[in-house]
């Protein structure tokens, strides 16, 4: 189960925030038992990129032994 301040990674591109599948972000709220989610993704530098609503079939668990990589997002 995916709980409120866990991290998580992006399944589906979100071309209208300039998210890509791989990109990790961090879940701020829980709807509905889990069926959908609010999903905080953050810069490097700390800066705020996108809070989008998501559902359950977008976003998966971070998975033992994944590495983050870095890469710029379009302003």
């Amino acid at each position: 189960m995916i709980n409120e301040l866990d991290c998580i990674v992006l399944t589906t591109d979100i071309p209208e925030y300039g998210l890509a599948a791989g990109d990790i972000g961090a879940i701020v709220m829980v709807h509905e038992a889990g069926l959908g989610f609010e999903v905080e993704f953050v810069a490097l530098d700390g800066e705020t990129l996108a809070v989008a609503s998501l559902s359950s079939a977008q976003i998966r668990p971070v998975a033992h032994r994944e590495i983050a990589h870095a890469r710029s997002v379009p302003a």
